[in-house]
């Protein structure tokens, strides 16, 4: 059982929760996730890792209530315990390996779009702690869906915040934002890490290409079983199949094909659309698992 130790309410229907869960926290990294099983009748629901404190044992998690499982673990108060919280899974960040000095010599640009920003907030942090200066932009539709500001404050020499109704911040989505900073302030970046809603990474990624710099994006969004099993995260990197779970999440953004992505997550809800799927991808449908066992 894996203990609640802090909740906290970020925004409407966005909650923060470390948990007790020592192996998970003396082995994770930025980029990687978890899977979290309510009880044993729970589905298993992937979340980024947000933060980690290895001497404490707890990981950080973030998410949003939006389906039925999600909306019972907001239920869940300190003290209650989860039935599984498996991890680390996925690939850390590239970033992770490379030297510092190799990294110090960049000029890195991160983009968080809404709940997005829970999974960027420990790459930043990961900078911060090996002196990495690096820029950060927040984005949401308003105000109130902006997180973790203060937070991402306190890890990135510069942190911009764009809401799309301007009632908080720069005006505008994040790609304005962007464009802002190249065009206005006479910002210029070697790469951007963007995470957030598809169709956010997408816009960003195509922008980006047009200006000429590198972007890595995390395909978290479209995990569903988080092994590779069920092949919900199946696309197309280039010309090559992958899946985020064990292949990602983090992928070229300017090599994703993301309009075939949001395609088969809107065709993946339905049973008929799962076996379209399955029969038109053949045996590049699903991927045969991690098989790592993760903190059982």
């Amino acid at each position: 059982m894996y203990k609640i130790l802090k909740k906290e309410v970020l925004a409407n229907n966005i909650y923060l929760m470390d948990i007790e869960a020592k192996r998970v926290a003396k082995s994770c990294f930025p980029g990687q996730f978890i899977i979290v099983k309510i009880d044993e009748k729970g589905e298993r629901i992937p979340l980024t890792i947000c933060d980690y404190d290895r001497e404490a044992g707890s990981v950080t998690i973030v998410f949003q209530a939006v389906g039925a499982s999600t909306q019972r673990m907001a239920e869940y108060e300190v003290g209650d315990t989860f039935r599984d919280f498996v991890g680390p899974l996925g690939c850390k960040s590239e970033l992770v390996d490379e030297p510092d000095e190799e990294l110090k010599k960049k000029k890195i640009l991160f983009v968080a779009g809404g709940v997005g920003t829970a999974p960027v907030y420990p790459q930043v942090k990961w900078m911060k702690e090996h002196g990495v200066d690096v820029d950060c932009i927040i984005g949401a539709r308003n105000k109130e869906l902006i997180i973790l500001e203060e937070e991402m404050k306190k890890v990135a020499k510069n942190c911009y915040v764009a809401t799309d109704d301007g009632s908080y911040g720069f005006k505008g989505n994040v790609n304005d934002k962007i464009k802002d900073l190249i065009h206005n302030e006479g910002k210029s970046y070697d790469l951007v890490i963007a995470i957030g809603p598809i169709i956010m990474m997408k816009f960003v990624s195509l922008l980006t290409k047009e200006l000429g710099i590198k972007t890595i994006v995390s395909m978290n969004p479209i995990m569903v079983d988080g092994t590779g099993m069920c092949g919900a995260c199946r696309l197309t990197v280039g010309d090559e199949v992958k899946f985020a779970c064990v292949d990602g999440p983090e992928f070229d953004g300017h090599l994703v094909n993301f309009d075939e992505s949001m395609k088969r997550q809107v065709m993946y809800r339905t049973e008929e659309g799962r076996a379209v799927l399955k029969l038109k991808e053949g045996d590049t449908h699903k991927n045969g698992g991690c098989g790592c066992g993760g903190d059982k």
